[in-house]
Order: structure tokens, then sequence, then C-alpha cells
């Protein structure tokens, strides 16, 4: 079987990081260069696994400000 490519691999680990409440509701997610840094990645890969988390509904992304987790009990819109 073919590993992961590596958006999936990181994240699937935030994802873990959000259901285990590491990172819980609210919380501003690493920036790009420091999740490039601790993960050996280059930011087209963290990009990548930003674009599919928030498709999932799990993170926001604020221009200027940074990447949030989703507060699942709060309206989105």
């Amino acid at each position: 079987m073919p590993p992961n490519a590596k958006w999936v691999d990181l994240a699937a680990h935030i994802r873990k990081q959000i259901a285990s409440g590491e990172l819980s509701p609210g919380a501003k997610l690493p920036s790009t260069s420091q999740l490039c840094a601790e993960h050996k990645v280059s930011a087209i890969v963290v990009r990548n696994a930003m674009i599919a988390l928030k498709a999932e509904g799990l993170v926001v992304g604020v221009p200027g400000v940074g990447v949030f987790v989703v507060d699942p009990n709060e309206e989105q819109g």
C-alpha cells in the first residue's frame, strides 16, 4: 500500500489534536512556518491540509489573523 500524501498525514494529525481536545474550540493553530518546521513539510503541504480541514468544517481561516478551531456549538455563517 503506498504511503499517504504528506498533507493527508498532517490533516489527520491536526484532526486528532482537535478530537482529543489538545486543540480546543477557538484555539489558534500554529502558523504555516511553524507547522512546516515542526512537521518538516513544505508550505503547500500545510496549505492543502488546511483546505481539507476547512472543507470538513473543523477550522476557519481569518485573513491576516490565523486559522482557528471551530466551536461545533456555534453557528457558522
